[in-house]
């Protein structure tokens, strides 16, 4: 249990640290270094295997760019843009909600069904978002739009979701190490463009800490530990610790940054987990047609 624990932990961390770098990072800067770092850190490792897989690197290649595209790009692209108009707090509660958004996306695009059950996980969650976005007030929304920050985190973890069903269903063959490095290197050299826009590409000292959590903790050693919990305990047991990141989020930006915890994000994200864990139950009847 204490993989999983570790692996949430570190990406709660990753959440702060994205918070943080808007105060010393041009986001373009920061969405590409962070790419940077975990190919240099693998290189050494991954780059001869990497070669030696050559052919089968590129009858996937379309499929890898693509996944890289959402998983590695526009999700943690936004979520750094996103970093200048929202809070830490705001933006892990709303990323809890990619399971949900899994569902969804599966639901509507890929045929796969969906119980009443969760259907009514989604309603719930639905409102718990509508409340966080709204301060308190899900009218707001209606009055005055989302804030762009919270919009932003909104769609990068539905980008990260879809990275989930098509990364299941595509199953590249190289192995999950190989796979993580060749969607680094295509993360890289699709982030170049957007970083000859950034203001600075200066790396400041305070930003270091920043740098690594991003780049080593959450990129590599999160992903092996949630890797290797998926092997020992299940993809189920070890997907219900992902409900922990807003909590471990909100307490991190809490005493870091000085965030204010407020009585919205608690009923907000109360409502957005409560949502997505009765999404994610087993109906009745086939918990007991599993039984039997």
């Amino acid at each position: 249990m204490l993989l999983p624990l570790l692996a949430v932990l570190i990406w709660s961390a990753n959440t702060v640290a994205s918070k943080a770098a808007a105060a010393v990072f041009d986001p373009a800067a920061i969405s590409l270094y962070r790419w940077l770092l975990a190919a240099i850190v693998l290189t050494p490792m991954f780059a001869r295997p990497l070669w030696r897989a050559r052919a089968q690197l590129l009858r996937h290649l379309p499929q890898l760019a693509v996944l890289s595209l959402l998983g590695m790009v526009a999700s943690q692209c936004l979520a750094y843009y996103a970093a200048h108009l929202t809070t830490a707090t705001n933006m892990g509660v709303i990323t809890a909600l990619i399971p949900l958004s899994g569902l969804l996306i599966g639901a509507a695009f890929f045929r796969q069904s969906i119980s009443s059950q969760a259907v009514a996980g989604v309603v719930l969650s639905l409102g718990g978002v509508a409340y966080l976005m709204g301060a308190g007030n899900p009218l707001f929304l209606l009055q005055h739009g989302a804030n762009a920050g919270d919009a932003m985190v909104l769609l990068g973890s539905t980008a990260y979701a879809l990275y989930g069903i098509l990364y299941r269903r595509w199953a590249p063959p190289l192995g999950q190490w190989l796979n993580l490095y060749a969607q680094v290197l295509l993360a890289v050299l699709m982030l170049l463009p957007l970083a000859s826009t950034a203001s600075s590409l200066a790396i400041p000292l305070a930003g270091l800490p920043v740098l690594l959590v991003a780049g080593i903790g959450s990129s590599i050693v999160a992903a092996y530990l949630w890797m290797l919990s998926i092997q020992r305990i299940g993809s189920e047991r070890t997907a219900i610790f992902m409900n922990l990141l807003p909590l471990f989020t909100a307490l991190l930006a809490s005493a870091t940054l000085g965030e204010t915890i407020h009585a919205y994000h608690w009923i907000g994200g109360g409502l957005i987990l409560a949502g997505v864990s009765l999404s994610q139950r087993r109906p009745a009847s086939l918990r007991a047609a599993q039984a039997a």
